[in-house]
C-alpha cells in the first residue's frame, strides 16, 4: 500500500501495477482491488499484471492472456465468459447457464 501511495503522489495518468495482491491476506486483497476500482473511476488508467484472475477480471475493461511470453487470448471480460476452453483452462471450469 505504501508503494501505491508513493506512486499516487505524482498524480499519474497511468499506473503500472505488478502483482499487487501477491502474498496478501484475502481481506487486504479485496481492499487493494477496491482501491484499483476507485482510482480507475477517478480517471487513472491502470495497467495491471495479476495472477489472481478472478479479482483482475472484476476490475478489467480489457485483458490479455500470456503464455510463455506470447499473447494467446485477449478481449473484454465478457468475451472470456463465452470461451469454454479458456474458462476451463484458466478459471477452473466453464460456468453452466
Amino acid at each position: 500500500m505504501l508503494a501505491v501511495a508513493r506512486a499516487l503522489m505524482a498524480r499519474p495518468k497511468l499506473l503500472l501495477m505488478d502483482e499487487p495482491s501477491l502474498g496478501l491476506a484475502p481481506l487486504i486483497v479485496e481492499e487493494i482491488f477496491r482501491i484499483i476500482r476507485d482510482l480507475n473511476a477517478e480517471g487513472v488508467s491502470i495497467f495491471l499484471v495479476e495472477q489472481n484472475v478472478h479479482q483482475a477480471l472484476k476490475v478489467a475493461h480489457h485483458f490479455y492472456l500470456l503464455e510463455q511470453g506470447r499473447v494467446t487470448f485477449g478481449g473484454s471480460p465478457g468475451d472470456l465468459e463465452e470461451d469454454e476452453v479458456i474458462q476451463r483452462a484458466y478459471l477452473g471450469s466453464a460456468e453452466q447457464t
